[in-house]
């Protein structure tokens, strides 16, 4: 019971990490959609986190973790993260960021659906009940045929697809590649990625004074949260791990009250409560199961 509830703790704690880094993703998201397009945001966002991880596994001297195992699924994971980030960029720029991520949280439906075709985990009636009170929180949110259905909806409803299956993509990753070599193929493989997307007009716009920082801010807080979100993934189930990712909602509604003046009304804050309920059912009911299962872990990275 304590392994159990001490993953969980663990697992929390790196959720944190990364509703943290992707709240500040989504504000400087929204600022360098003035000057760069979303290819372009994506490549100097690959840049960047090319640079850190190379710094970090130059320092601690653990080049030998990149391997070119496997190198067919990490394009495969890549390319599907790459297309949803292309739309999250997108929608954070046209909606408003609870809107976004309220629509982005249909991935643990997604998830707890595939995982167990695709990843042979267990299907409890208490992980598909905390999805469900999760996504009846989002329809209070979103009130479904109260607001027009825009491009910037569909692109961040899309995005949750791509999300999930790059949930379980990285899942399967770390079974056999260390978090390092995860990373270093993230970073390397969106680069290019990014590269062609963005020269295909034959323009790139360059980074200026004021979207510099900006840029710096997206790649160092997107690779933070890859990093959070692959270290709870390689000690928790996906259907453990995602839940927690729920508590960006009333997190990144606050921030747009604050910085864009949008809306915080009681719809969005009575769905922020359902949500809550379903994370901490998915919580308590993890930590009384069965250690085994609750604090499941991988090689060493």
């Amino acid at each position: 019971m304590r392994d159990g509830k001490s993953t969980i703790a663990k697992t929390a704690l790196w959720m944190t990490g990364a509703i943290a880094s992707f709240s500040s993703m989504a504000v400087a998201g929204r600022e360098l959609s003035l000057t760069h397009d979303t290819f372009e945001i994506m490549m100097y966002r690959s840049i960047v986190g090319i640079l850190v991880v190379s710094l970090v596994l130059t320092v601690t001297g653990n080049w030998q973790q990149v391997s070119t195992s496997r190198l067919g699924l990490h394009a495969v994971r890549n390319s599907l993260h790459f297309a949803g980030q292309n739309l999250w960029f997108y929608a954070v720029s046209v909606i408003p960021l609870a809107q976004v991520f309220a629509l982005e949280f249909t991935q643990p439906i997604w998830v707890i659906l595939l995982s167990p075709l695709l990843l042979g985990e267990r299907l409890t009636p208490t992980r598909v009940f905390s999805a469900l009170i999760g996504f009846v929180g989002i329809l209070i949110v979103t009130r479904p045929g109260a607001t027009a259905v825009t491009p910037g909806v569909i692109a961040a409803a899309s995005s949750a697809v791509f999300f999930a299956l790059t949930t379980i993509s990285t899942k399967k990753l770390t079974q056999f590649a260390s978090i390092g070599c995860i990373v270093f193929w993230l970073t390397t493989m969106q680069a290019a990625m990014g590269l062609v997307a963005a020269g295909i007009d034959g323009q790139i716009a360059l980074p200026t004074t004021q979207s510099a920082p900006f840029l710096i801010l997206v790649g160092l807080a997107g690779l933070l949260a890859h990093f959070c979100i692959t270290n709870a993934l390689a000690i928790a189930p996906a259907t453990v791990v995602i839940p927690f990712d729920f508590a960006r909602l009333p997190t990144i509604a606050v921030v747009g009250m604050l910085l864009y003046h949008e809306p915080l009304d009681q719809w969005t804050l009575l769905g922020a409560a359902v949500i809550f309920a379903g994370i901490f059912l998915n919580v308590w009911a993890e930590g009384r199961s069965n250690p085994a299962t609750t604090a499941k872990t991988t090689h060493n990275k």
